[in-house]
């Protein structure tokens, strides 16, 4: 009878314990990431090494369990976010990832494009296609286009940009067919969808996708920036530092260990993004000794006065500089003295 009921007994502990972990909640957690050294993701053509290093920091976020969720009340830096503040109306996460992505790779040709043009050297980009972010529910493309295609013709014209794409479609009428040529995971296949009205506005009509323009930008030397599976625009600032670095005979760097975040435009402006606490702590437990935190010209709640309030929260002797601009950072970094 007793090894019965302790057979039972451990049943419900697995149970318990395999429902902590793939049960999930309507919340999303994060926490502290990585502090990730630049060098060895950027390769700038015969670039020039450094002493010290960039480094790009990251948030670790996901859907959360259980085991999460109490994490998230019982320690600090670790947050809770109900669903609708992650995810967009009617997102799925499929599309958040692909979303996600597609920040990254817009983050990577802005942070090219600042880097070679205050290094001096011309940009050019060479236009794919439209980049599918979402696919709207209850419209013709759902079932048939998904988040992360490539859209590269329609009706045997060769797509150049969004709006060349938004226009033509938005001048055809409702129920009038259109073929498509997309490009999905490395093949390519041609999909018939019908233009729809949309349900808001019955003058409008198009095929239910949000996109943006997918384009790649040509430079010489060339530059390669490998970052696998992380999304999100957030590495911008670094990114941009890091290929400038390597474009230019004098070494930033000094011989320190410099993190940072914060997105980056095409004209070098540094902007805003989410989690900078944990920036700061993943930053300090990687050794670095100054952090570039957005200024969003002096707020009183920008990231730059959270990093420094974690920093002091956790005792790190970290130096937290403030930026609004790529060229701040750079002019910041030429004024440092040498290690």
């Amino acid at each position: 009878m007793r090894k019965k009921i302790s057979i039972g007994a451990s049943i419900l502990i697995l149970a318990a314990m395999f429902a902590g972990v793939f049960y999930s909640l309507p919340y999303y957690v994060s926490k502290p990431g990585m502090a990730k050294e630049l060098e060895p993701i950027i390769e700038v053509e015969d670039g020039y090494d450094a002493r010290g290093s960039f480094m790009l920091t990251t948030v670790r976020m996901g859907r959360a369990n259980i085991y999460s969720y109490l994490e998230a009340k019982l320690f600090d830096y670790v947050e809770l976010y109900p669903l609708d503040a992650i995810l967009h109306e009617t997102e799925t996460q499929e599309e958040y990832n692909a979303r996600q992505l597609h920040l990254m790779a817009g983050s990577k040709l802005n942070a090219i494009e600042v880097a070679y043009r205050k290094a001096g050297i011309p940009v050019n980009y060479e236009y794919k296609g439209v980049y599918v972010v979402q696919v709207l529910p209850g419209m013709p493309a759902e079932g048939k286009i998904q988040p992360g295609d490539r859209v590269i013709e329609v009706d045997g014209q060769q797509i150049t940009s969004s709006e060349f794409f938004i226009q033509y479609v938005g001048g055809k009428k409702a129920e009038e067919s259109l073929t498509l040529t997309i490009e999905r995971k490395e093949a390519t296949k041609t999909v018939n969808i019908k233009v729809q009205s949309f349900k808001d506005d019955p003058s409008k009509v198009g095929i239910g996708i949000s996109l943006t323009d997918d384009k790649e930008i040509i430079v010489d030397p060339e530059v390669k920036v490998k970052t696998d599976e992380i999304g999100g625009p957030s590495a911008g600032l670094m990114f941009s530092l890091e290929i400038y670095n390597q474009l230019t005979k004098q070494d930033l760097t000094k011989g320190y260990n410099i993190a940072g975040t914060g997105t980056i435009d095409a004209k070098g402006k540094v902007g805003p993004i989410g989690g900078i606490e944990q920036k700061i702590v993943a930053a300090d437990k990687a050794g670095a000794v100054i952090f570039f935190a957005p200024n969003e010209k002096g707020k009183a709640d920008s990231n730059y006065n959270a990093a420094l309030k974690t920093a002091e929260d956790i005792d790190s002797k970290i130096e937290i500089v403030p930026v609004d601009t790529f060229d701040d950072a750079v002019n910041y970094l030429q004024k440092l003295k040498e290690r």
